[in-house]
C-alpha cells in the first residue's frame, strides 16, 4: 500500500514537470513596426530585432510594414538582414490602409513569409536615381537603366529564393505595377491574406520555411505575442532621419547662430542652434541630400547677416528669402515622393524663418540707427546753457557739468545754445535762433 502511495506521488511529480515544461514552450514571436520611410536606422532597427529575437530563443520575428518607400541602401540592409536570418521572418503589410511600395515590395519579398491585410496593397518598386542636376542626357538614360535593370534582377533573384512571381516583381521594378492584397495572393506575390495577427499564426502553423542554415517548421499553437516597441535612441534617430525633421532641425539651427551672432552674450540660442545643427547634419548624411540647396541655404543666412552690416535698403535681405526658398526646394534631390520634403513643411519653414530672420535684421539695423544713450556722441546735438560770453571761448552747463565751449560767432551770457562737436574736453557750440 505504501509502495503504490510513493509510485503515485512520483506520477503525480512527473506529470506537474510535463506539464510546467509544456508551459515554458510556447512559441513566442517577437513583433516590430516599421511605419514610415526606410531609411538607415530602420535597417539597424531591423538587424537588432532580429538578433534580439535570436538571443531570446523566440519562434520567429513578425515585421508589421506600412512605408512608401525610402533608400536604396537602407532597403538591400534590411533585405540582407532577413535573408540571412536565423529565424523566420515574416513581414506582415497591416493594418488595412498601409503599403508596401517602392522599397517595401523588396523587403516582403525577402520574408520567410510575406503576408498582407485586406485593403493593403504592394507594388510601384521602380527605383529612381539620386544626384544633381537632374538632366535627361545619355549618360543619365545610360544609368538609369543600369540602375533598373540592377533593381530588377535583385528583386527577381529574392523572389525566386523564396519560391514566389518573378514575373510580377519584374513588372513592379519596370512598369511600377502596384496590386491588392487579394491580387497579390492570386499571383503568388505573397503566401497569406489575413485581417489580423492571430489568424495569420493560425494559417501558418506547420508551415516549412528555408533558413539560412536549414529548413524549419513553424509551430504557432498557443502562441505568445511579445510586441517589441522601438527604443528611444533608436526612435530618435529614425526621426531625425525623416527628411521634414531634418529641415526643421537645419532652420533651428542657423536661425538660432544667426541669433547669437546678432545679438552676442544671449547663450541659449547658439547652444540651441549649435544642438539642432549637429542633429541636423546626423540626419542629412543618412538621406539623399543635394549639397547646392544646403549652400543656398547658408548663403541665405549669410545674407541675412550682412544686411545688418551693410545698408542696402532690404536688397541682401530680399537675396536672402530668395536664396533660402531656392534651396530648400533643392535640398533633397530626388524624384521619390517619400524622400522629398512635404509642402506642408515647406511653405510654413520659410515663412516663419524669414520673417524671423527679416525682424532680427530690422532690430540690429533700428539698434545701430539710435542715438547713443552715453559718451561723448550722446552730447551731440544736445542743448546747453551759456555761463559766460563765449567770444572765442567760454563756459556751459550741460547734463549737470560745466564744459569749456568755443564758437565760431560770439554767444551772450545766459543764451542756449547748441552742441556741434566733442574734442576732447572742449564743446564746439552754435547758438539757438529763438522762433518768433
Amino acid at each position: 500500500m505504501f509502495k503504490k502511495i510513493i509510485f503515485t506521488l512520483i506520477a503525480v511529480l512527473i506529470a506537474m514537470s510535463f506539464g510546467a515544461l509544456a508551459e515554458e514552450k510556447k512559441p513566442v514571436f517577437n513583433v516590430i513596426t516599421i511605419d514610415g520611410v526606410i531609411t538607415s536606422p530602420t535597417a539597424k532597427y531591423v538587424a537588432n530585432s532580429i538578433k534580439d529575437a535570436q538571443q531570446a530563443e523566440a519562434e520567429g520575428l513578425i515585421i508589421l510594414l506600412d512605408t512608401p518607400g525610402g533608400m536604396d541602401t537602407a532597403m538591400r540592409d534590411i533585405a540582407k538582414s532577413i535573408l540571412n536570418a536565423p529565424l523566420p521572418v515574416i513581414v506582415f503589410v497591416s493594418p488595412s490602409g498601409a503599403r508596401a511600395a517602392s522599397a517595401g515590395v523588396i523587403i516582403t519579398e525577402a520574408a520567410h513569409i510575406a503576408a498582407m491585410a485586406p485593403g493593403t496593397n504592394i507594388g510601384a518598386a521602380h527605383p529612381v536615381s539620386i544626384g544633381i542636376g537632374g538632366s535627361t542626357g545619355d549618360k543619365d538614360k545610360t544609368m538609369s537603366e543600369k540602375i533598373e535593370n540592377d533593381a530588377a534582377a535583385y528583386v527577381r533573384s529574392i523572389a525566386k529564393t523564396r519560391g514566389r512571381s518573378e514575373e510580377w516583381v519584374e513588372k513592379a521594378v519596370r512598369k511600377s505595377e502596384s496590386i491588392t492584397a487579394e491580387e497579390a495572393l492570386k499571383l503568388n506575390v505573397i503566401d497569406f491574406v489575413a485581417p489580423d495577427i492571430d489568424k495569420l499564426l493560425a494559417a501558418i502553423d506547420q508551415k516549412e520555411v528555408n533558413l539560412a542554415k536549414g529548413k524549419k517548421k513553424i509551430s504557432t499553437k498557443n502562441a505568445v505575442i511579445n510586441n517589441k516597441k522601438m527604443g528611444t535612441r533608436q526612435g530618435v534617430l529614425a526621426a531625425i532621419s525623416d527628411p521634414n525633421i531634418s529641415y526643421i532641425l537645419l532652420l533651428i539651427g542657423l536661425a538660432g547662430l544667426y541669433f547669437e551672432l546678432s545679438t552676442p552674450g544671449a547663450i541659449l540660442p547658439g547652444v540651441i542652434g549649435g544642438i539642432s545643427l549637429l542633429l541636423a547634419f546626423f540626419g542629412l548624411s543618412t538621406l539623399p541630400v543635394n549639397y547646392s540647396g544646403i549652400l543656398l541655404i547658408i548663403f541665405g543666412v549669410i545674407l541675412f547677416i550682412a544686411e545688418i552690416k551693410v545698408m542696402s535698403h532690404g536688397m541682401l535681405t530680399v537675396g536672402g528669402v530668395i536664396s533660402l526658398i531656392m534651396g530648400s526646394l533643392l535640398l533633397f534631390d530626388t524624384p521619390e515622393p517619400a524622400m522629398r520634403l512635404s509642402l506642408q513643411v515647406l511653405i510654413p519653414s520659410i515663412i516663419l524663418i524669414s520673417g524671423f530672420f527679416i525682424v532680427i535684421s530690422l532690430m540690429a539695423i533700428k539698434a545701430q540707427l539710435r542715438k547713443p544713450l552715453n559718451g561723448a556722441e550722446s552730447m551731440i546735438g544736445t542743448e546747453a546753457e551759456t555761463l559766460t560770453d563765449i567770444a572765442n571761448e567760454g563756459k556751459v552747463f550741460l547734463q549737470g557739468q560745466y564744459w569749456t565751449a568755443t564758437s565760431e560767432k560770439p554767444i551772450k551770457k545766459g543764451a542756449k545754445v547748441r552742441v556741434v562737436k566733442v574734442e576732447g574736453l572742449s564743446l564746439i557750440v552754435e547758438g539757438i535762433r529763438k522762433e518768433q
